[in-house]
């Protein structure tokens, strides 16, 4: 049980370290795509460390893995910030390179989260404990794919558009 608890631990440092890090790049960057993408990662970190303390006061009081727990965390809203702002912000770039530089990084976060969470799927001892873990590194590699797709829009709004909006010729 004690490396379950540190596995939680960690997650929990890792959720916190991903808020700081993306609520300071929400504040800095002046484009509105990068300032909105920025601050939902955060509010999902932010969710994700919430559900996992709750969890891990469970299992620190109960030396073992709660047999009730939710498994219930919220969707990931992260994708549709691109959607929603693609057709109001002006891919002319407000983007600096530090909003790119950031985003590279927040992938980087977000696929060593995944690996983790992937990790202790393979180490959980039931059912309960594999599906949260498999959410949690669902969710993180949706981040992965909306930063991916984000940093995309941010460097070649022309290939993303091709990519994602699926144009087609009329005539």
């Amino acid at each position: 049980m004690d490396s379950k608890i540190k596995s939680i631990e960690i997650a929990l440092k890792n959720e916190m370290r991903e808020r700081d890090f993306y609520l300071k790049q929400s504040e800095k960057s002046a484009d509105p795509l990068g300032k909105k993408m920025f601050a939902t990662l955060a509010e999902e970190e932010e969710e994700h460390y919430k559900y996992l303390v709750e969890l891990h006061n469970e299992l620190k009081s109960a030396g073992k893995w709660p047999e009730e727990i939710s498994v219930v965390i919220n969707e990931t809203n992260v994708g549709k910030v691109l959607d929603e702002l693609v057709d109001r912000v002006n891919p002319s770039n407000i983007a600096t390179a530090d909003d790119k530089e950031a985003i590279k990084v927040a992938i980087n976060f977000e696929k060593e989260a995944y690996e983790f969470y992937k990790g202790l799927v393979n180490q959980a001892g039931n059912p309960d404990e594999k599906t949260l873990f498999e959410l949690l590194a669902a969710l993180e590699m949706e981040h992965v794919v909306s930063l991916e797709e984000t940093l995309l829009y941010f460097d070649d709004p022309g290939e993303w558009f091709a990519q994602y909006e699926k144009p087609t010729l009329d005539g």
